[in-house]
Parts: C-alpha cells; structure tokens; sequence
C-alpha cells in the first residue's frame, strides 16, 4: 500500500469512529432491565405482632386487637393486601383483615349449608381457602363436604360435591369428598383439593368435572405416578411457581409434592423438624414455609435445607398454627386457631431485639361452660382426684423429671365409659391419636380426654357413626378418624377408660393448659392443708448445704447464691390417704433471727404457680429439684421437691438464685410457704434457720 492510500484508510476509520461516537452521544442508553423479585432470606428471626384477635373465642368484627375470631384457619391474601380468614367453629364464617387491621365479615352466617347473597349463606367449618387473580374466594367447606366459591360478585356458590361424605368422581354436583380441608387454585381455573379423609388430591376443572390426581384407597406413605402414590391425612396445599402442587401430608410428616405430570415425591419427611405439618406457603424462589402441631414454622430452602423460625430453643411458639400465607414485605401471615389470634411475621431488622411477643390464647379468656360435670358417671357427683395440673411426671427409661403433668385426673374404673362435660366441636384436624396406648385421647374443642378407648366401648365397638374405624387388610382396628366438625353434646359418651384407670382432663389449647380446677366441679371441696415436709438449701453444683453442729445452715454471702428448695404435698377431701398431689402454690420468705420478713420478704415469693402450663420443655427441671418424682422403681410415693428461688408461674419459665451479699453477716431465718387452690395454707416444719457467713 503506498503513503497516499495508507494515510486515507487511517482517515476513513477516523471519521466512521467518529460517527459512531456522535451516533452514541445522541441515541439515549436502552433501559436496564427490571430488577427481579428479592431472594427470600433464609433462617431470618421473626418480629412476631399481633395482627387481629383479642385471643378470647367469639365473633366481633372492628379494630383488629378487639376483634373475636372462633377458629381463624386458613389464610389468603389478595392483590391489594386483603387477609382472608377461614372462620370456623361456632361462627363458619369468612372474614377479612385489611391493611390497617380493620376486621369485617364477607360472608357466612351460621352454620349449615346455603348458597346466595355472601352475608345470607351458611358454612359448615370452612378450612382453607384460595383467591383467583379475578378476586374470587374458594373455600374447603370441610363440615359440608363440598368446594364453595364467593364470586368477585358477592354471591357463593357450591362449585362441587353434594354434601354427603364420600368419594365419587365426575360431575360436579354428584361428585363426593369427605371432610376436603385443603384448596388452591391456579391461572387457569383449575381447583386442586386435599380431600383429607379419603387420603386423595382431587381437582375440578373448569369444565366442573371432578377427577383424582393422586392417591389410592387407604393411607399410606408411597411416591409414584397418579392414582399408585399414596397419603395419610392431606390437609392443606399450595401451588409454586413451576406449577407443582405441594401438599401437607400430616399423619406422614411430609411435606410432598405432585408435579404437573402426575408424579409425587416427598420434599420433607419424617426424621426433620416438623411434628404434623398443618400450612403451607411458598416463594417465588421456591422456598417453603411450614407450620405443624408443636406450634413451629420452619423454612425449607429450594436445596433442602430445614431452618426453625419459631418454636425452638426458647422461640414463641404457636398453639395451633394452621394457617401460612407470604406479605408483601418478605413475611409471613399467620392463624393461630386454638389462640383465636392473627399475626404478622415478619424479618428482624439487623442488631434488632425482638419485642416480646403475645401468643397464645388470653390469660383470662372464660373456661368452657361445664355446667360442673365431672367426665364419669355420675356427672353431677363426687369422684376421687388422683392427679392435678404441674405435678412433676417421669418416663420409662428412668427420668424422673421428664415432664410436667397438664391436666387433672379422676379416678375410674377399666372400662368405664367417658362422657362429654361440656358441648363441644372437633376443630383439630387430628383430634385423636395413640389407638391402643395408655395416652389414647381426643381432643374436642378446647378439651382433652386422654387414658381411653376414644369413641367405643370396652368391645372396641363405635359409639355411632360419628367415629368412623379404619381398619387394616387383617381386619384388625387401625385408627379412629373423627371429622374436624363433628359436635358432641354434654353428657353424650366419648370413649372408655382403658387400662390407666382414670381419666385424664386437660384444659386450654395445647401448651398454654389452664388449671382445670378452675372449672368447679360439683362436689369437689379442698378443706385439707397442704403438708411442707423439708426446707433445704443447694450450693452451685446443686448439692446439699448441710447444717452445722448448731443446727444452722451456713451460707456463703458471696458468690453465685443458693437455691432454695421446698418438699411438699397436698390432698383433696376423700382423697385415700396414700394419694399424694402437687401443690398449686410454692414460695418462701427470709426472715431475721427474731421472726420479723426483711424488707421485700412481708409476702411469700410465690414463684411456683401451676395456674398455667409453661411451653418450655426445660420446665420441669426449673420448677422441682433432683430426687424429685417416683425416684425408686416400684415406689407408690412422689416427691415434690419445688425449687422455689426459680420461676415458673403464668406461662413464664426462669432460674434464678437467692442471693444474699447486700445482707450483713449474722443469723436469719428462711420461711417456706405452700397453698392448694381453695387457698389453705401449709403445715409442717415450714422453717429453715441459717447463717449468712461473713
């Protein structure tokens, strides 16, 4: 190439990158791409806040803190942040929470069955419930055995099943269900149900036609294709962003999954965190949030990874969660039904400290209506009790602090039939268990009745049809399924006393037991003054202080302090006299060498009160000292051994010390105190005289 031509191309190639860069300078920047959804944050600790529900059972709409729910079950939110709510029990009602927490009704009246205007039709415990993007509301009508919708319109419809428990396909007016607790809908119409008592996923088409997606005949725990796998009480669904349904599979402890092609796997299953999954909810990301019967939410990340969010080591839990639904802002929503309560979870800011969170059902919330029936015949007579709330209760490997008893206990003989103290309606989705243990019970409404053949007599016959049998190819008994809805009336039979030979009665949803003394039985009287046997006192490694030759005990001023520790018992009018039971109260004063309470000490510290039960399983060891319970195998006689410097009153669990360094050194007196609940006070060698050392 000569000079000329070498020095035009190097022109040329200057003026197009000059074009180019001019062209660039007047032609704006395409616009970045819409950032997508945020990553859900895995393992986040929950701000736990009361959403609606002043936890006492009713039905009041208005400022959610003041308003009532019955049983707030299943959880939807639409488009413009609307919570939904699945209202059962007695008020079988669909009601909603707006953004400001303000609560109103949109449908339901009552209890029955009725199609029409929102506000005139009738449900029968409604479960979960769904919502379309055109805003229509889908409702499990678990009592009636049928899927309802509330039209965008404001009229409900059934859009399936006639009412009668079963299991048909085809179309949808003379299909069956059988108690359906779980719904979702997706983009094209389609309404996938976890029919739970026939252990099936169904789905009606838009067409209204009814056909099963998966499940067989009997429960069972099986992954495969359609109709071969097999389930164990379905109870809730939910739809991911591939189009896979997921399904809360309670009785196996799983969490499954039936893809678009008509296969299921298990995602989660028995050996992880969960104890009963009871809702579910799940991300853009595939991340899945669970809730079960221990009152735990865990996460499940897109690779497997379980982490707890609540209800473990020391967390809130929850007495029946059995509604999930995701907000807007990377949280959750939340039912907890036996606590008539609606929360909002949401993420922790970093370095923040969670505020106390208010659970479970309110202190004070009035106790069933009883009427003074004891669960044995006669029912308006008297009957011996052989075991009260917080009583400390072994295992059978050798632990004699393993548990706190929750419940009250009434002698009865093997075989007799135990009868319903109050009207009541089955809310738990599983509201018997243990078919031929010794803790066999069933739970109806916001009692429990465990030590008996639940809903047949001696002969393991049914009461009536109210207790459907399964049994197994053998023909041998497996399981009793009560229907969540089912109503029993006071005085009707619920089971017979199996080989415990009492019954035992707790009060109050699960973990948050009242004292069931508090019912009145008619007859019950306590004139009998609790006995305190022993006052002691434990060094740090939690051994004995023993007296010195003057018959005082030293205690150091210095140090991490003492743990006082106080033996006793108590009995009820006509109780045998071997028949020893717990306390109701436990506490201490110190006193000076004269008799005189030190200042703070004029009143006992009642530490110990079994008003409630405490949801910490560490409960146990906090309220009673070691050698506490039946510590010889064989022995009839329990030791309560109070450790009265500890706290466990009101639901609340803490150590703690007595310590004495702001005290000079010289002589005092530690002074135990003991009430049952008519109020007598304790007898006994109730003192304890010490010296503090200098």
């Amino acid at each position: 190439m000569t000079r000329g031509r070498w020095a035009m191309a190097v022109l040329v190639a200057v003026l197009m990158a000059a074009a180019l860069a001019w062209t660039f300078l007047r032609e704006p920047a395409a616009p970045e791409p819409p950032p997508g959804p945020v990553p859900t944050a895995l393992g986040w600790t929950p701000d736990i806040t009361l959403l609606a529900g002043d936890g006492v059972g009713g039905l009041r709409d208005g400022a959610g803190t003041q308003a009532r729910f019955a049983d707030p079950y299943g959880l939807a939110v639409d488009a413009h942040g609307v919570l939904y709510v699945a209202d059962a029990g007695d008020n079988n009602r669909i009601r909603r929470v707006y953004p400001d927490g303000r609560v109103d009704t949109l449908a339901g009246q009552g209890e029955g069955w009725r199609d029409g205007a929102a506000l005139q039709a009738q449900f029968n415990t409604p479960s979960a419930i769904a919502i379309d993007a055109a805003g229509n509301v889908f409702v499990a009508d678990t009592g009636n055995h049928v899927i309802r919708r509330i039209g965008a319109d404001g009229n409900v419809t059934t859009i399936a099943g006639d009412g009668t428990a079963g299991y048909v396909d085809g179309p949808a007016a003379q299909a069956r269900f059988d108690g359906p607790m779980g719904v979702a809908v997706d983009a094209g119409g389609r309404v996938f149900v976890a029919d739970t008592w026939n252990d099936r996923i169904r789905v009606v088409e838009p067409d209204g036609r009814v056909r099963t997606l998966a499940g067989g005949d009997a429960p069972g725990n099986v992954d495969g294709a359609g109709v071969g796998a097999r389930f164990d009480t379905p109870v809730a669904l939910t739809l991911d962003a591939h189009g896979n349904l997921l399904i809360a599979d309670m009785l196996n402890n799983a969490v499954r999954r039936l893809a678009p092609t008509g296969t299921v796997d298990t995602l989660l299953a028995e050996g992880s965190l969960l104890n009963g999954p009871l809702a579910l909810a799940v991300t853009h990301d595939d991340v899945i949030y669970v809730s079960d019967f221990d009152g735990k939410v865990v996460q499940l990340s897109a690779q497997g990874h379980v982490l707890d969010l609540t209800g473990v080591a020391g967390q809130p839990r929850f007495s029946r969660p059995s509604g999930l639904a995701l907000d807007a802002d990377g949280g959750l929503f939340l039912s907890d039904a036996a606590s008539y309560r609606v929360h909002r979870l949401r993420p922790l800011a970093a370095g923040a400290t969670p505020a106390p969170a208010l659970v479970g059902p309110a202190a004070d919330a009035p106790l069933p209506d009883t009427g003074g029936r004891w669960p044995l015949a006669p029912q308006l007579g008297w009957h011996e009790v052989v075991g009260t709330l917080g009583e400390v209760r072994g295992n059978f490997s050798g632990e004699s602090r393993h548990h706190l008893h929750d419940g009250f206990d009434i002698r009865g003989d093997v075989g007799q039939t135990v009868l319903a103290i109050a009207d009541g309606k089955i809310s738990s989705p599983f509201p018997s268990w243990s078919l031929g243990g010794q803790a066999e019970g069933l739970s109806l409404d916001r009692l429990r009745y465990i030590h008996m053949k639940v809903g047949r007599d001696a002969r393991d016959q049914p009461f009536d049809a109210r207790w459907p049998q399964l049994h197994d190819l053998d023909g041998k008994l497996e399981r009793v399924r009560v229907r969540r809805g089912t109503r029993f009336k006071a005085g009707e039979p619920l089971g017979s006393i199996n080989r415990m030979a009492h019954v035992h009665l707790s009060v109050g949803a699960s973990g948050f037991q009242r004292n069931a003394v508090a019912l009145g039985f008619v007859g019950y009287a306590d004139h009998f003054a609790p006995r305190i046997t022993e006052v002691a006192l434990l060094d740090d490694l939690d051994q004995p202080i023993k007296a010195a030759a003057n018959g005082r005990v030293p205690v150091p001023r210095q140090g991490p302090g003492v743990q006082i520790v106080v033996e006793a018992w108590d009995q009820v009018d006509n109780n045998l006299p071997r028949r020893r039971l717990g306390a109701y109260q436990v506490g201490y004063q110190v006193l000076d060498a004269g008799g005189t309470p030190l200042p703070g000490y004029e009143q006992p510290r009642f530490n110990i009160v079994f008003n409630r039960m405490p949801r910490e399983n560490s409960a146990t060891v906090v309220a009673y000292a070691p050698d506490s319970g039946i510590t010889v195998h064989g022995s009839a006689v329990t030791r309560f051994r109070y450790l009265v410097t500890n706290t466990v009153r009101d639901g609340l669990v803490e150590t703690g010390r007595w310590q004495p360094d702001a005290l000079p050194a010289g002589d005092y007196i530690i002074r135990a105190s003991a009430r049952d609940y008519s109020g007598n006070e304790a007898v006994g060698p109730r003192e304890l005289k010490i010296t503090l050392l200098p």
